[in-house]
């Protein structure tokens, strides 16, 4: 029954009363749009909305200074709600247009609507450390601030420093164009930076004398496309070339490096192929003569989901209704659809979760749940955390149906009313959850129980090496 100090009514009624304070964090961290390991002043702002309502702030957690663990209450049980907060390169948008438009050439911008992730956890952990103060009941609030998500791996670092290690239950969402309990995994990836070294000459006079690492990275390249035919068709490979050497062709290149990122649907599986890279990496270098250095640069573990966890979100969500759409925000959303996006953009977007929505602007309702198991084609280091400790997810509608993701028409809706809602609503979702597993210990015990199942008694090992620190990723960033 939902009828005391936790329950579902009494805890929604509590995001309200503070979703106007945290929607305008939002916006604020929206207005200032910083990329990994940099997000000082987005870090400042959640860390003073937090510290007035009472929490206790741990700073520099995991190495990272843009890390922060916030916490209030005391004894068992501990839930944890998952923040983000950094932004893309090169993606600045100005608000609410339907046109690409810059507002600083080259500047980054919120393409993924992080700010909105982290504003919208926040909201959850004080609503829901609200609703025990006025009851006077035990137990633990926290939200953790996760740095570097998009290039970085903020909670991989803070899941190796232990952080994790003692919650009960973690809860995390994501701005979507669809109202969902997530219970898709991922695919857990590695990434890395092939770095050749080889001896500049003239390209005219003396290139026997010349070794070249440009060559060696194209002909790598040469072989992980070979590669490809010979690899499961679930697994993924991209790669960037980050430095060519230079731009006079009359030198042969004496330095160039690639960046290459690997996914699978399980960390084994990606590190398996990410040996197959190397092999290759070195065939290139023999090749020509040259040396190669690889650096591991970022990693993740596949998501674990929790459908103890998931179906009591599902049932919550249900109850909660939708993001409460009005017509303005049909009007703009339309208006986006038909000036900034495509049929193919459209279609591509709703086919994983049902077609049917190809004809709507906006998503009011909640997509069924998943009963059968897939693999969601993208990596989130929440894989790490999904490891330590039972694991819960939505997406909430925030954006028009068709929006891709890492895009300006992401950041130009990202601090748009109808973003607000979806926050809210994922605020309340995730804050109901977390009353219902405080309120039943035992649906605790049984999401744990289930961990314990899908991990079959192998410990969280955790991806990145231990010699690579925040350091050497904020180094190579900049």
């Amino acid at each position: 029954m939902h009828n005391d100090c936790l329950g579902l009514l009494e805890v929604a009624r509590r995001v309200d009363v503070k979703s106007k304070d945290y929607c305008a964090l939002s916006d604020r961290i929206w207005a200032m749009p910083e990329l990994a390991f940099q997000e000082h002043r987005s870090v400042a702002e959640q860390i003073a909305m937090l510290e007035r309502e009472g929490f206790v702030i741990t700073k520099n957690v995991g190495g990272m200074s843009t890390a922060f663990v916030a916490e209030h209450g005391s004894g068992g049980p501990i839930v944890g709600f998952l923040g983000e907060f950094d932004a893309l390169p090169a993606l600045t948008q100005v608000s609410g247009v339907t046109e690409h438009k810059h507002i600083a050439k080259g500047a980054p911008g919120h393409g993924c609507g992080h700010n909105l992730l982290g504003s919208g956890s926040a909201l959850a952990a004080v609503a829901l450390k609200d609703a025990l103060v006025a009851d006077g009941i035990a137990g633990t609030v926290r939200y953790y601030g996760c740095p570097a998500e998009e290039s970085g791996s903020g909670k991989t670092f803070m899941a190796r420093a232990g952080l994790f290690d003692d919650l009960d239950a973690a809860f995390c969402w994501h701005p979507h164009i669809v109202n969902q309990v997530q219970t898709a995994s991922s695919l857990a990836c590695i990434q890395a930076c092939f770095r050749f070294t080889g001896r500049a000459s003239h390209a005219a006079f003396s290139p026997h004398l010349g070794r070249s690492a440009l060559d060696a990275v194209e002909l790598m390249n040469v072989g992980v496309n070979y590669m490809r035919e010979h690899m499961p068709s679930d697994a993924r490979v991209h790669y960037a070339v980050t430095n060519t050497g230079g731009d006079a062709p009359n030198v042969v290149q004496a330095y160039a490096e690639s960046l290459y990122l690997v996914r699978s649907p399980h960390l084994p599986e990606a590190e398996c192929l990410f040996d197959r890279l190397k092999k290759i990496s070195e065939g290139a270098a023999l090749m020509t003569e040259t040396s190669v250095a690889v650096q591991i640069m970022d990693a993740n573990s596949n998501v674990l989901p929790n459908m103890v966890l998931q179906e009591v979100m599902y049932e919550n969500m249900e109850r909660l209704g939708g993001p409460g759409f009005d017509a303005t925000d049909y009007a703009f959303a339309d208006q986006l659809q038909k000036n900034a996006l495509t049929k193919e953009e459209i279609a591509s977007s709703v086919a994983p979760h049902d077609r049917s929505l190809a004809g709507q602007v906006l998503h009011e309702g909640l997509l069924p749940i998943q009963t059968r198991e897939e693999v969601m084609m993208g990596s989130t280091d929440v894989g790490d955390v999904s490891w330590i400790v039972p694991t819960v997810q939505c997406n909430t509608a925030c954006f028009a149906i068709g929006t891709p993701f890492h895009t300006w028409q992401i950041v130009t809706q990202g601090n748009l009313p109808a973003a607000h809602k979806g926050m809210i609503l994922a605020a309340k979702a995730m804050a109901t959850t977390a009353a219902d597993c405080l309120r039943n210990p035992d649906l605790i015990a049984r999401a744990k129980i289930e961990l314990k199942e899908r991990t079959d008694g192998r410990l969280y090992v955790c991806p990145i090496p231990p010699k690579i620190t925040p350091d050497d990723l904020r180094a190579q960033a900049a």
